[in-house]
């Protein structure tokens, strides 16, 4: 299994995506570039929040790649961008994704792995288009929780936040993949994902997602900084990645990326 794309390791840097964004906006980015840290000391969340991780529980890394879509024609890449992490996965633990689902192996919209209701992990997505006749450049940050996952909570300042680790999908007395191993998978799969993207889109994905959704058919709020909540029932995504909302009856579509979904109280 070999990646088809540049592979940077480093010991700590503030933040991988940082780190490619800044290659991006200088103009020094010209083929697809993996870069993962073993220490982050600024990683980043949606929304400008701090990602949390312990380094050695902990796998944290950025991918940039250059789609022909323009930024228009990238709806629905977050999305995408969950199956790709649940194939690795599968593929790194030799597990069947269907064994994944029934251990409760979830997608939240828009950019979260969820098990069982706990965070599994974040992905965060920045980058676009200098010209338009440059190709899209996504610089795709991944953070997954590999093992400890009640330490990693303990340092998050969220009243009711979970966390999960990798280590809880796994059958009993089985040990986790090496962490170098995991991030191949997790790569592989990615580019394969993107690559099949950057053809048709995401509404090939859209019934899988679905299969994925950890909320569907729940009564949820999202809430986004400086808005009011809006509330409603999950009703899956449409063909180009928006939340389909279900309010009095009508279906209305969500495409704000900075939203934070949850299970209505």
């Amino acid at each position: 299994m070999t990646a088809n794309c540049i592979l940077e390791r480093v010991a700590e840097t503030r933040s991988t995506n940082d780190d490619l964004l800044e290659r991006w906006r200088s103009g020094q980015l010209i083929d697809p570039v993996a870069r993962i840290a073993h220490r982050q000391t600024a990683g980043k969340g949606r929304a400008g929040r701090t990602w949390l991780s312990n380094p050695d529980d902990s796998i944290c890394f950025s991918i940039a790649y250059p789609f022909k879509r323009s930024p228009a024609q990238l709806a629905g890449l977050s999305l995408l961008v969950g199956l790709a992490v649940i194939e690795g996965i599968a593929k790194a633990c030799s597990l069947e994704k269907s064994l994944l689902l029934q251990s409760g192996l979830r997608l939240k919209w828009p950019n979260d792995l969820l098990l069982n209701n706990a965070k599994l992990g974040g992905i965060l997505i920045e980058g676009g288009q200098a010209k338009p006749t440059d190709p899209s450049w996504m610089i795709v940050g991944i953070g997954l929780n590999l093992r400890n996952a009640s330490s990693i909570e303990k340092n998050i300042h969220e009243v009711g936040a979970k966390v999960s680790a990798i280590e809880d999908l796994l059958p009993e007395n089985s040990a986790l993949p090496d962490a170098e191993y995991l991030w191949l998978s997790l790569l592989d799969s990615l580019v394969q994902h993107f690559q099949d993207f950057d053809v048709r889109g995401f509404t090939p994905y859209q019934q899988e997602w679905s299969t994925w959704d950890a909320y569907a058919n729940q009564g949820v709020r999202l809430s986004g900084a400086g808005k009011e909540s809006i509330y409603g029932v999950a009703k899956g995504i449409g063909i180009d990645g928006a939340l389909l909302l279900e309010q009095n009856e009508k279906v209305i579509s969500i495409y704000a990326g900075d939203v934070s979904l949850r299970v209505q109280s």
